[in-house]
């Protein structure tokens, strides 16, 4: 048994171990979809207030390919020449920063409308006078804030030429987790040239295919490029950025710097570790949209491009959202917000402070369980899930940080529940070996206990006050002398008639001693704790009257139907507490209960046929248990070897029995015949004798037993030093 705790806390510990190495290194992705889960549902509760940016400086808008601009311009997409007159009309309505969100590094087709003509067509020479479209659209550029972009990760494209450089003088592990890439897309070199920004449009999704991030830096080839958003952010406020970076992980275990920010100009933004900002999403307002076709007929309301952040994108590029899906313009336009109100989300650390936490709660957890305590682990974990949860909440409606507590709480469900089957496996086996070991010696809710907490069985011994329970079958042998031809019956008798006093000691929390046939002693308090083991052995012997009785009456009717003459059963029941030795005795270590007290009970239930009652107990019993039940002196006698007299009484009924008249009567009269018999007066106990046999629940038998004494002492007086003990039965 000494190898089974290892087995109930080291499941737990490698599930934590192994759910902190997956959130760490989330190699399925699991990890991700859960925080996303929980960062998602964050934002459904309590998405961003939209509110209007203008008192930063500038509003930011987007430009809508809908339905009205298609039928105005022609299907999608459209020429360089369409974006050009959109991009002069921006220019004209006083927007600050235009950016747009479209591949730019091919040609426009509509420049080789000439060469599809035949040779000596009128047309061609037209044709040919017309502006080419890509040069058109170089041209709108001029003269505002515009921002095109290139695509990293493509095949066959030039190499895009940075516009400002990107300041960073911190630890170059830092970089490490912003996403690389080898090759490049960069727009039309005349596009690319006329442009005031040129950034990355290289957008990420998580692992579940939601947008829930923006990039503002990448890397080509190692180096930091911006992305669209960066380029956007720098033209407006006018300054270079700058990224700056922090220490993330366990001191001391996985310690290690990423990029924590990005600052231009008053802009200060909190950035994930691959360079990203988190986005705070709003619901959708119309404000924050114009139609193409609304600015190419003049008709937007005056004003509305004033110092206005426009970005553009294709129609098609519809993405999914915390808040559903939304075209990627509309995802631009509201991680802009989050830079000009300082509403981006923040998230300090990681997954590394939801580890921590973990490993903290977790190894609480393990230690309990290798501790037996599943109850207090079982509090421990829903306390630390609870409350985790209830704190990342606070943090993220009030402060506007996201902390991971998604994966650590399921992570500390899965420990726990590593924990409590180790646990109840360890029970079931413990339970399986106990029943063995004491099958018929201990009751079932005992054995559940002891399977639980297998160190409330001390072997190596230990002395305890226990109380002591010895029944036996009176007239036994006459007994077995009428069944002298029919064993078989007498088997059954006997063990139908000891059966249930047997059950009734173990579902009264007592554990069998011995038993031989004839007799069987019981105790309590130990192998486990008892406080009220003298109340719970009078219990025992109480019900054990009860179902004797009601045995009594089935035998009596067996035999009524086959004609045997029937002898009512007769047991007697002596009980006593005291200090015993418990403990592993023999070869097997057996658990058993010696000493004194278990003598005594024994001589007690030898000696209770003399006195009527079944029930008979010591004075140490008595004192242990007078709250629970009434009881009667019926003797004062030496019962032992070493010549110690002790009190005995008689169990009579519950305490309403004893505050019942008739027995404060009763008890009255024997106060006072033990009172003349200490004190050598004969003739006075002989006169209360013959009063006390005409009460009600007076025992004929115990008085008899009485008038014969007295006769004997005055035949052979005590002498004056006597003490009151009767002793001549043991000589």
């Amino acid at each position: 048994m000494k190898s089974k705790p290892i087995a109930v806390w080291a499941l737990p510990l490698a599930v934590l171990v192994a759910a902190a190495l997956a959130i760490l290194a989330d190699p399925f992705g699991i990890a991700a979809r859960l925080r996303g889960l929980e960062f998602d549902s964050y934002q459904s509760l309590q998405p961003r207030p939209y509110q209007d940016t203008a008192a930063s400086g500038f509003t930011v808008r987007t430009l809508d390919i809908d339905a009205a601009s298609i039928a105005r311009f022609g299907p999608w997409p459209w020429s360089r020449l369409a974006l050009a007159r959109l991009g002069d009309e921006l220019k004209a309505g006083g927007a600050s920063v235009v950016v747009f969100d479209l591949p730019l590094n091919e040609p426009d087709l509509s420049s080789h409308l000439a060469d599809l003509l035949p040779p000596g067509d009128p047309s061609r020479a037209t044709l040919a006078n017309f502006p080419a479209p890509d040069q058109r659209f170089a041209q709108s550029l001029g003269g505002m804030k515009a921002v095109t972009g290139f695509v990293l990760g493509e095949r066959g494209g030039r190499t895009p030429s940075p516009k400002a450089a990107l300041n960073y003088d911190g630890d170059s592990n830092a970089l490490d987790a912003v996403p690389n890439f080898s090759q490049s897309a960069g727009a039309l070199e005349p596009i690319e040239a006329a442009s005031a920004g040129s950034g990355a449009l290289n957008i990420v999704a998580d692992s579940d295919g939601k947008f829930r991030r923006m990039p503002l830096v990448l890397r080509l080839d190692g180096k930091l490029v911006p992305s669209l958003d960066a380029e956007a952010m720098r033209l407006a406020a006018g300054e270079p950025m700058t990224l700056t970076s922090e220490e993330i992980g366990i001191a001391g275990i996985n310690a290690t710097s990423a990029i924590a920010g990005a600052m231009a100009g008053k802009w200060n933004v909190p950035l994930l570790a691959d360079g990203s900002l988190a986005i705070y999403f709003s619901k959708d307002a119309a404000a924050r949209h114009l139609s193409a076709a609304a600015l190419d007929e003049g008709t937007i309301a005056p004003g509305a491009l004033d110092h206005a952040i426009v970005f553009i994108a294709p129609p098609d590029a519809i993405v999914s959202t915390p808040l559903g899906a939304r075209n990627i313009a509309d995802v631009h336009a509201q991680a802009m917000e989050d830079v000009l109100t300082g509403a981006a989300l923040k998230e300090p650390g990681g997954r590394y402070p939801g580890t921590v936490f973990l490993l903290v709660i977790g190894i609480a957890l393990v230690v309990l369980f290798a501790r037996a305590n599943a109850a207090l682990a079982g509090a421990l974990a829903l306390a630390g899930i609870v409350g985790v949860q209830a704190f990342t909440w606070f943090l993220f409606s009030r402060q506007h940080i996201l902390l991971d507590s998604m994966n650590p709480s399921v992570a500390l469900a899965l420990v726990f529940a590593a924990g409590f089957s180790a646990r109840r496996w360890r029970i079931a086996e413990a339970r399986a070996h106990f029943r063995r070991v004491f099958a018929g010696t201990l009751g079932d809710a005992a054995i559940e206990q002891i399977s639980r907490k297998p160190q409330l069985l001390r072997l190596e011994g230990e002395s305890r006050t226990v109380t002591c329970l010895s029944c036996g079958i009176r007239r036994y042998a006459r007994l077995s002398e009428s069944f002298a031809d029919d064993a078989p019956g007498f088997a059954k008798l006997i063990g139908g008639a000891l059966a249930p006093l047997i059950q009734e000691a173990l579902d009264s929390g007592g554990a069998l001693g011995h038993f031989d046939g004839e007799s069987f002693t019981a105790y309590w308090n130990a192998p486990l704790d008892d406080t009220d083991h003298a109340i719970h052995a009078c219990d025992a012997a109480n019900r054990m009257t009860v179902a004797l009785a009601q045995t009594n009456e089935t035998l009596a009717q067996e035999r009524r139907f086959d004609g045997t003459a029937f002898e009512a059963i007769e047991v007697g029941i002596g009980i006593s507490t005291g200090r015993a030795v418990a403990g592993g005795f023999g070869a097997k270590g057996a658990y058993a209960v010696t000493g004194d007290c278990m003598v005594l009970a024994e001589s007690i239930r030898t000696l209770s046929s003399q006195y009527g009652p079944a029930v008979i107990v010591s004075e140490d019993t008595r004192k242990a248990a007078e709250r629970g039940y009434a009881f009667l002196e019926v003797d004062y006698i030496a019962t032992g070897a070493r010549d110690e007299a002790v009190k005995l009484y008689a169990l009579l009924g519950n305490p309403l029995v004893r505050a019942s008249p008739k027995f404060r009567a009763l008890q009255t009269f024997h106060d006072h015949i033990f009172q003349s018999l200490r004190t050598q007066q004969w003739d006075k106990a002989r006169g209360l004798i013959e009063q006390c046999r005409k009460l009600s629940g007076a025992s004929q038998k115990l008085y008899d037993l009485h008038l014969a004494r007295i006769d004997y002492f005055e035949h052979n007086p005590p002498g004056a030093d006597w003490d009151g003990a009767f002793r001549q039965i043991l000589k």
